[in-house]
């Protein structure tokens, strides 16, 4: 069994390669002295080398290099301290700046991890589904192939090739299916059915034949039934993807009372286009117009435009809600967020719509898994609403999002 020591050296010497690709430095400038050191001394050390400030100051790169020093080496050990991380995951992209670009402490922690992961069953990395959700996440944006073997991930079905796999097998059985119903028809009506009758009683083999063609129907038709839901599964999830909603952060920079109608207000927004949106939204009786001039807020650019009271409308403010509706905010995204970003979601990846199809309801198919979570951070289906300056939130927590 290898000692403690020379567990925590091989560690370093990754921790030392991965770093240096995500600094951009030369691994081999060092000497072989500098994996001898703790991991916050030798995080110092590069550091140092471009001449950027070490992480004194800094208490979560601090507190995320303790975490690393401190992993256990003892694989019985392990699991219980990925189930701690796992639960840090829940609400991030990345482990440091509240961002989605990966960070030295991320590259830190997946390669004192990595070896743990990698040799956890199928139903172990179930258990721990933000933390594979991470760690596929950093294999996909820092370039540590020649590093580490990559740990595989099962992906949720949001993988717009699954979907078109699903379409195409469901209409592969239904021009099947049909081509051997009018291929098989012209055989009856070739002869009147008397003769039909009177060969089927006469000819036993034939009747034989007869029952296996209808044995061999029924397996296919069962067949059919079972690929049928399979598709039907695949297109639901695709109705339901929040990844067909076009979502940016927005600024208002001026809102009035709607001429006409009393709870209704309209709000110019810039939504880095060039050009500001104007959008028609309910919150006349829970916000002044006052208090939405200059404020950040979350905004569907893909809806279809439409007047609403003769007043054209070109998008959604999402607002946060409690129960009985007496309570409705806008989300607001972090301080930081750039006007104009689009709002991801961690793991989700595909295209928006240009615009949604309101005969397909489709936003309507959404919103039921739009909702804030105990600590009022805004998500989908418990995946938060990600700027790259962190989370957008409400100060309404457990609402629906609409």
């Amino acid at each position: 069994m290898a000692s403690k020591g020379n567990i925590n050296l091989s560690r370093n010497k990754l921790i030392l390669s991965a770093l240096s690709i995500q600094l951009s430095l030369d691994s081999n400038q060092f000497s072989s002295d500098v994996v001898e050191n703790d991991i916050k001394s030798m995080y110092n050390i590069l550091k140092s080398s471009k001449n950027e400030r070490p992480t004194e100051n800094n208490d979560q790169m601090t507190k995320w290099i303790a975490f690393a020093e401190s992993f256990p080496t003892e694989s019985s050990a392990c699991f219980e301290v990925l189930k701690g991380l796992n639960e840090d995951l829940v609400l991030k992209s990345v482990l440091l700046g509240n961002g989605l670009k990966p960070s030295e402490a991320d590259v830190i922690v997946f390669s004192v991890i990595h070896s743990s992961v990698i040799e956890l069953s199928k139903s172990d990395k179930e258990k721990l589904p933000h933390l594979m959700r991470w760690i596929d996440y950093i294999q996909s944006k820092v370039d540590l192939g020649n590093v580490f073997k990559k740990i595989l991930h099962e992906k949720t079905p949001f993988e717009p090739h699954l979907h078109l796999q699903g379409t195409k097998a469901a209409d592969k059985v239904e021009v099947e299916s049909g081509a051997k119903k009018v291929a098989e028809s012209p055989k009856v009506a070739d002869k009147p059915e008397a003769e039909v009758k009177t060969k089927k009683s006469e000819d036993p083999k034939a009747k034989k034949s007869d029952n296996a063609k209808k044995a061999t129907g029924n397996k296919e038709a069962s067949k059919e039934k079972k690929k049928a839901p399979e598709a039907e599964t695949v297109e639901k999830d695709k109705e339901v993807s929040v990844s067909l909603l076009n979502i940016k952060v927005g600024l208002i920079s001026k809102a009035w009372k709607h001429p006409s109608a009393d709870s209704l207000l309209v709000e110019e927004i810039d939504v880095g286009e060039g050009k500001l949106r104007q959008v028609v939204s309910g919150l006349a009786k829970f916000c002044t117009p006052e208090q939405l001039t200059n404020r950040l807020v979350v905004l569907i650019t893909n809806v279809k435009p439409g007047k609403l009271r003769d007043v054209m409308s070109e998008g959604l403010v999402l607002c946060a809600s409690n129960d009985d509706h007496t309570i409705v905010e806008p989300l607001q995204p972090p301080e930081g967020a750039k006007v104009g970003e689009c709002i991801s979601f961690s793991g989700i990846d595909g295209k928006p719509e240009d615009v949604l199809n309101p005969k397909k309801k489709q936003l309507d198919k959404i919103t039921p898994h739009l909702y804030t979570d105990e600590k009022g951070i805004a998500t989908f289906k418990g995946i938060p609403f990600m700027t790259s300056a962190g989370p957008c939130s409400s100060s309404i927590s457990k609402a629906s999002i609409k």
